[in-house]
């Protein structure tokens, strides 16, 4: 409706210039003499309500808007009330989750071990257990047992991964002498360095949650 007042505004604005500057312009609408003071007065009432009826439109329009956001931000921000029942489930689950949150902070990982391993052609792999956590990665070895530690490494390397308290990790027997036969000599570490934020968190810095 703002801009409909707007419009005629702007025309009984234009048309008073003109009527005051040539006032014969509107001599076949308006019957009688034309004058200048004719003119002024009708289009400058005309003027004059226009603009007002144009100013009460448009904060009639915003004020109706600004109700309307209020409202709706009253309906986004009041909080959902919560039935006594469901108030309690939330506050069981609340604690349940704190529980175990508290429990994984205060537990100690202690264990690994090597449970089987089985050689197949120019492989062998390893299975084994483990208390850590899911996600743990362990770095696994095979060699000669017995070589001197200032010899040069000639065994295989790999890494394997705990999942559900289990980890396998499959190595390549280099095709060396010194393989043809055993003893062997298989290792499993595990450290935290490297691995990902939950596992870093879970089993501590520096193994402080690792009982060796």
């Amino acid at each position: 409706m703002e801009n409909l007042f707007l419009l005629l505004f702007l025309a009984s604005f234009i048309c008073l210039i003109i009527g005051l500057v040539k006032p014969t312009f509107f001599s076949r609408f308006i019957k009688g003499e034309i004058t200048k003071k004719k003119i002024g007065l009708i289009f400058g009432i005309a003027t004059v309500v226009f603009f007002v009826m144009f100013g009460m439109t448009t904060d009639t329009n915003k004020q109706t808007q600004l109700n309307t956001n209020e409202k709706a931000a009253e309906q986004k921000i009041e909080p959902k009330q919560l039935s006594p029942e469901e108030q309690a489930k939330k506050a069981e689950a609340e604690a349940a989750a704190k529980k175990i949150a508290d429990e994984e902070k205060a537990k100690t990982y202690s264990t690994i071990s090597l449970t089987d391993v089985t050689v197949s052609n120019d492989h062998v792999t390893i299975v084994g257990t483990t208390d850590l956590p899911d996600g743990a990665k362990l770095a696994t070895s095979f060699d000669v047992w017995g070589r001197s530690t200032a010899a040069s490494w000639i065994g295989s390397e790999g890494e394997a991964q705990v999942s559900k308290g289990g980890f396998t990790s499959t190595l390549v027997i280099p095709q060396r002498d010194e393989f043809a036969k055993g003893p062997y000599e298989i290792s499993i570490l595990f450290t935290p360095i490297g691995g990902t934020e939950q596992i870093t968190n879970l089993v501590g810095k520096k193994w402080r949650k690792f009982d060796r």
